[in-house]
């Protein structure tokens, strides 16, 4: 049977939104929107959080003793880091066939679109190596120097008719061990993209997401 690790590496300091992984989002703290999504994924055999933050232990130890806690090393700490070099060494500490990480940066993300997402993998090997998780746009897009991207500018095409372009959300990736250690990259040379609706592929970078993914949580659950 086919075993699939759950990886999900918090730093305890984040610049741009002061201790976003731990800060209280709609009545508990960030992190803890994940892996109780995590724990509804049939597919998920472990739970892996690699963490700096004695507030992230302390926190998973109270609410989640079944999860698997890695104190990550202080070579690693730095925020200029590769999360690559993360990865790396949380493989190395637990066995998977395969390993899925996601952030506690995504807790707008779906049990059901996670397990999706393992589902369309696992039928598609060997031809798959991994797979990322990406959001369709349909908007007009240009280079810096002002030449487009993804349209002709002459046609003006509604942009419900533009071919769509597809950005790296950072919400789902899925990877073997091999794949990492082969290419030091979490997406192989035989990745496939899977798309996820946009209402789940919030990614909290700035104060401003912080306050949107909230409010957006907050609905859902009314």
């Amino acid at each position: 049977m086919t075993t699939i690790a759950a990886l999900v590496p918090m730093r305890h300091s984040s610049e741009r939104v002061p201790g976003k992984n731990y800060r209280p989002m709609a009545g508990k703290p960030l992190f803890h929107h994940i892996i109780a999504t995590l724990q509804k994924v049939p597919e998920i055999g472990q739970i892996v959080v690699d963490t700096d933050s004695s507030t992230i232990m302390d926190g998973l130890q109270e609410h989640f003793p079944e999860v698997v806690r890695l104190e990550r090393p202080a070579h690693l700490r730095d925020g200029e880091i590769p999360m690559n070099e993360v990865l790396l060494h949380d493989t190395a500490q637990v066995e998977a066939d395969f390993y899925l990480q996601t952030h506690s940066t995504n807790p707008l993300l779906r049990a059901e679109t996670i397990s999706k997402a393992i589902q369309a993998f696992l039928k598609n090997q060997p031809e798959a190596d991994s797979l990322f998780a990406v959001t369709p746009m349909q908007t007009r897009l240009y280079w810096e120097g002002g030449k487009a991207i993804n349209h002709n500018p002459t046609e003006l095409l509604r942009t419900q008719d533009l071919p769509p372009v597809f950005e790296e959300n950072s919400c789902i990736y899925i990877f073997s061990r091999a794949i990492l250690v082969e290419h030091n990259h979490r997406i192989g040379p035989k990745a496939m993209m899977f798309p996820i609706d946009p209402d789940e592929a919030w990614d909290i970078d700035e104060e401003l997401d912080f306050e949107v993914v909230e409010f957006l949580l907050e609905k859902r659950r009314s």
